[in-house]
């Protein structure tokens, strides 16, 4: 996998979905499936965005006892996906648990990557609500390292640590970059962000970008000037 931008399609709805990725014509850009398109769908709404031709990261996060998210993979498996991922946050055997599961009798697999902290987080939230005294950077970076040492592909973190991931996990090691926005665009929930061209020059693999492509009055050009930005 090369450089790509991960377009974040949070609809509610297969229909709405499909009639978003049909603006794009002939180009079928790699889309991210989350909890709210999952949860409204289930698993033939992958099925129906596989059949387009699109790559699919289907975003759903799992974080529980090691065994239920050894299963809960094992199921995901079947989807053909060719990303997914967990909670850093559950710990290496959990981490380890997951892989098991996720890989096919045949020994394939989608990759599958660990979220460090949201992009929603911030230091105060971090410190104060989840009492975790260890500032931003070193607790994603004691994340980051326990998933590479549990043998995953890589991490979604904030564009802000990409760098300093590959420093610490090598540069094969993933970066998953959601918080991404146009530098004329509106931030919304994010505290933790950076342009396309910004997270390029900061070692980004992957750019996940939502809003700025699904609320974009023409979402191909908002895509089309991502790629530009990002994957050049």
């Amino acid at each position: 996998m090369g450089k790509d931008v991960i377009i974040a399609c949070d609809f509610s709805s297969a229909e709405e979905t499909i009639r978003f990725l049909e603006r794009f014509g002939q180009a079928r850009p790699f889309v991210k499936i989350g909890m709210e398109l999952y949860y409204s769908e289930g698993p033939a709404i992958v099925e129906k965005i596989k059949n387009r031709g699109h790559k699919i990261f289907l975003d759903l996060k799992l974080h529980d006892i090691p065994n239920t998210v050894k299963k809960s993979m094992s199921v995901l498996s079947r989807l053909g996906v060719d990303m997914t991922n967990l909670h850093a946050a559950g710990g290496s055997k959990m981490m380890e648990a997951a892989l098991e599961g996720l890989t096919r009798p045949d020994g394939t697999r989608a990759k599958l990557i660990a979220v460090t902290q949201l992009t929603s987080t911030d230091a105060d939230t971090l410190k104060n609500e989840l009492l975790i005294e260890t500032p931003m950077a070193e607790t994603v970076m004691r994340y980051a390292e326990n998933a590479k040492r549990s043998g995953l592909d890589g991490v979604v973190c904030s564009p802000l640590e990409a760098k300093a991931v590959h420093e610490r996990c090598g540069a094969g090691f993933l970066t998953v970059t959601p918080g991404v926005r146009f530098a004329d665009g509106d931030q919304g929930d994010q505290k933790r962000v950076m342009t396309p061209a910004q997270a390029r020059l900061e070692g980004s693999d992957f750019i996940v970008v939502g809003r700025p492509i699904t609320a974009a009055a023409d979402p191909l050009e908002a895509y089309q000037r991502c790629m530009a930005e990002f994957a050049r």
